[in-house]
């Protein structure tokens, strides 16, 4: 029942599931402030306090974070985005051991556009208990502050940084009917910013949040092409989220018009029955109709 006090996860005994038999070794994933340290959970706190080895991606972060808290430094290993699969081994064994063994990024919640995935995988598959102490999480964050927030949503993360792929991902997220969320390092935010006027249109709105929940925190909303003028003639500094609105729905295109959306999506390297599924969630077509056309435009050969 939602508020009553949880302990650590019960063995999964189900042989469907997983036929290892769980030891006492727990991973624990640790969320942290994303930047305002008063935000900063109890549960966090005690988990900190309690692991014997906690997998960090810098242990200068690390051990600010832990002073600051008056918490004692337990054994750090690095796992960062080159480091992380080759800490999995000693986890491992750490577990087997019957340790306690944390998992924190810098700040935010581990595995979300952050290390830690690969070692919860790891650690569930050898039978390990996993739970979590939830953080604050900037994707959630951003979704709150920006006001272009719905039931639903797309997180992106970080977007590729060049080429094909990165084309690809901008057209395919201009055309969500759901808002948005993407991440961004300062010295790409104003590419990423006029990339997305280019492609979803200068007037979509959106909005660049800079440095959430710090002292200088920011949010500029406005129209796709007024944020990135924004951003262009003052240089931001610090970490980003960026959060696109839906795209707008209008009534169904024309057959013809489908067929060149499907074209072009498969130009982009998209099989056919995926070329139809992203141009049906980009138009109020029917689902059937729009895969019916597309097997037309690979009858024709066209591509």
């Amino acid at each position: 029942m939602l508020g009553d006090e949880i302990g650590d996860p019960q063995p999964v005994t189900a042989s469907h599931l997983n036929d290892r038999v769980e030891t006492g070794g727990v991973l624990v994933v640790i969320g942290t402030p994303i930047g305002n340290l008063g935000d900063i959970t109890k549960r966090s706190m005690e988990e900190l306090a309690a692991v014997t080895t906690l997998c960090c991606e810098d242990t200068r972060r690390t051990r600010q974070l832990l002073h600051h808290l008056g918490v004692a430094t337990p054994r750090l290993l690095v796992a960062n985005d080159h480091t992380e699969s080759r800490v999995i081994p000693e986890v491992l064994a750490r577990l087997e051991t019957g340790e306690r063994v944390g998992v924190v990024s810098d700040a935010g919640m581990p595995t979300v556009s952050d290390p830690g995935a690969r070692i919860v995988a790891a650690a569930a598959d050898a039978g390990f208990a996993v739970t979590v102490a939830p953080g604050p999480a900037a994707v959630t964050t951003a979704l709150a502050i920006s006001g272009l927030g719905g039931e639903r949503f797309v997180f992106e993360g970080f977007l590729p940084r060049k080429g094909k792929a990165r084309s690809q991902r901008l057209a395919e997220l201009s055309r969500y009917p759901m808002p948005t969320v993407i991440y961004e390092a300062p010295h790409r935010v104003q590419r990423t910013l006029q990339d997305l006027a280019d492609v979803c249109g200068p007037d979509r709105p959106l909005a660049a949040l800079r440095e959430l929940t710090k002292k200088f925190e920011q949010v500029v909303r406005g129209a796709a092409s007024e944020v990135a003028e924004h951003f262009s003639a003052n240089e931001p500094r610090g970490e980003f989220v960026i959060v696109v609105s839906a795209a707008e729905r209008v009534g169904p295109p024309s057959d013809e018009a489908i067929k060149v959306m499907v074209r072009d999506e498969v130009a982009r390297g998209q099989s056919y029955r995926d070329a139809a599924k992203l141009v049906t969630a980009a138009t109020t077509a029917p689902g059937r109709h729009v895969y019916q056309l597309a097997l037309e435009v690979k009858a024709e050969g066209v591509s």
